[in-house]
């Protein structure tokens, strides 16, 4: 019972955080937001429940994410929030500490991770490691990482988009930029703004961008009504949105995330770009799942893309397998620093 209770693994994401226990599984899914007081600076609560109170609390409550663009934004909150769900995760009765493994953006400092690491043991893991998103991505979605041929991730969460070339089980070029799925939500924020004077808040537009949006434009558009408040009038108003509409107001957040896969290409040996050629790209994370990202992929790049199966669990399911095969792993990829 010691090997299962003591291994955790950790996708901690700008907009959720998944804990994976081997042999159980993804055993926990919940926003990465916590709920705190302003007058005691107490935390008052932690992911579901603090979502909830988004842009619904009192001006006394602050409910908000103390991960930006994946990394800590937020030393103490994320603290609190880690060993919120660890404890969870392990349920109360369990007496041993943790081994730890958290995924972290390809972009991160050494500083960022030592944050990453410092902020776990305190929240009560015995011994902390951090790999990167993408690997763990790869692992994931089933990708043989340790053979000596080039395969390309693109990662799109919440907070980045990170894009790497694997080859020999490291990272041979990569890229992490900040602009993902919270960005495209501010897009569509911004859009009824400007065109039909109408305030939205981040939860409706993310409704919005799952339920009609897209990368790329549909020929059969899909429509459905939007609630928001009118900045004229100050009453509610409700608007009817497309999916082609919405598609031109995320056109240059798209842009940019099509741009880091294009980086990583141009910086990748010919020898490899054979193989990504024969072997396509492949998409994981959660805002991998907008309608029609392959699609835009192969249009922006040349390259085929497929969407991985499960592809917002890819990163939680890869610390499974990099907890499973911790000393194979520690060698090549898993650092301290």
């Amino acid at each position: 019972m010691a090997l299962f209770s003591s291994h955790l693994g950790i996708d901690l994401g700008t907009t959720n955080v998944l804990v994976f226990v081997p042999g159980k599984g993804v055993v926990l899914n919940e926003p990465s937001v916590v709920a705190v007081s302003s007058e005691t600076n107490k935390v008052l609560a932690i992911g579901v429940e603090a979502k909830a109170m988004i842009g619904r609390t009192p001006d006394s409550i602050i409910a908000y994410r103390p991960m930006k663009d994946g990394v800590i934004a937020d030393y103490r909150v994320t603290e609190a929030m880690l060993r919120y769900f660890m404890k969870k995760a392990l349920g109360q009765f369990n007496i041993w500490k943790p081994t730890v493994l958290v995924s972290v953006p390809a972009g991160v400092t050494s500083t960022e991770k030592r944050a990453v690491i410092e902020a776990a043991v305190k929240a009560g893991a015995a011994d902390a490691f951090v790999v990167k998103e993408p690997i763990l991505a790869a692992i994931g979605a089933g990708i043989p990482i340790h053979e000596p041929s080039g395969r390309m991730v693109a990662d799109i969460g919440g907070g980045t988009i990170d894009v790497a070339v694997i080859s020999l089980g490291g990272i041979v070029a990569s890229t992490s930029v900040k602009v993902a799925g919270n960005a495209l939500d501010r897009a569509i924020i911004d859009h009824l703004k400007k065109s039909y004077n109408l305030a939205i808040g981040d939860k409706t537009a993310e409704e919005v961008k799952i339920t009609v949006g897209a990368a790329v434009p549909l020929d059969d558009e899909i429509t459905m009504p939007v609630k928001g408040r009118d900045l004229v009038s100050g009453l509610p108003r409700t608007v009817e949105l497309k999916t082609n509409e919405i598609v031109q107001a995320m056109s240059r957040e798209l842009r940019e995330m099509m741009n880091a896969v294009r980086k990583v290409l141009q910086e990748t040996p010919p020898e490899l770009a054979s193989d990504i050629i024969d072997n396509g790209i492949i998409l994981t994370g959660g805002s991998s799942q907008l309608r029609g990202m392959p699609d835009l992929v192969f249009r922006r790049t040349g390259v085929r893309a497929s969407l991985a199966d499960d592809a917002y669990y890819c990163v939680a399911r890869g610390t499974g397998v990099a907890l499973r095969h911790l000393d194979t792993y520690k060698k090549s990829i898993i650092s301290k620093g």
